[in-house]
């Protein structure tokens, strides 16, 4: 059986999601922040990025986002995921949920976590209040371009959707204005009427 780590309000619930979708049978384990379990030398076995999420599969231990869904996607193809048989629109899969993760967590990232990159107090300070600039911009192309509708590769649902959504979830955290996005909050909304987002948020508390 495979087993999810996740912690609440993380992009772990994007995995959380698939594997819901997909039918999968798995064990959701939480990882408390709060109590610095990421740091944990039992965790820290599991993933020494010390970070979440954490796949732990029959062959081993998968971390990264778009690795973790595409690999869902895969090993349970007849959940139409993924488009597996078509070799360029996987990788436009790829692509955008690589940007996701390269470039839109990362921007959200400065808001929280400025200390990964540096340990001066004016700096970190700066990249806060740089966050909504940048994590607007970045939803900004995905609005006007990226997004194809009504899913984000056009007709079809993938992984692209659970890991959008993930994503979104924090805009108005970050300072963002929402009413600028109104496709990606459109998306937010479907998203939410799922029964496997519902499961997995409600499972994420």
């Amino acid at each position: 059986m495979l087993k999810l780590y996740f912690t609440p309000n993380t992009c772990a619930l994007a995995s959380h999601i698939a594997l819901e979708q997909a039918g999968a049978a798995y064990e959701a384990v939480k990882i408390d922040f709060a109590k610095d379990e990421q740091r944990q030398a039992a965790y820290l076995a599991v993933n020494p990025k010390a970070r979440v999420p954490a796949l732990a599969t029959a062959r081993g231990i998968l971390t990264e986002t778009p690795a973790i869904l595409v690999f869902i996607a895969q090993s349970y193809p007849k959940a139409g995921l993924a488009p597996l048989d078509d070799p360029f629109a996987l990788a436009e899969v790829q692509a955008f949920n690589s940007y996701l993760c390269s470039t839109v967590h990362v921007a959200h990232a400065h808001r929280m976590r400025g200390t990964r990159w540096s340990d001066d107090p004016v700096t970190i300070d700066g990249m806060k209040r740089g966050a909504p600039k940048s994590v607007a911009a970045a939803f900004s192309l995905i609005e006007d371009g990226l997004l194809k509708g009504p899913w984000v590769m056009g007709a079809d649902y993938s992984i692209c959707d659970a890991y959008l959504f993930t994503l979104a979830q924090w805009l108005e955290a970050d300072g963002v204005d929402t009413a600028k996005l109104p496709r990606v909050i459109d998306h937010r909304r479907r998203m939410e009427a799922l029964p496997a987002v519902r499961k997995a948020l409600a499972a994420e508390v």
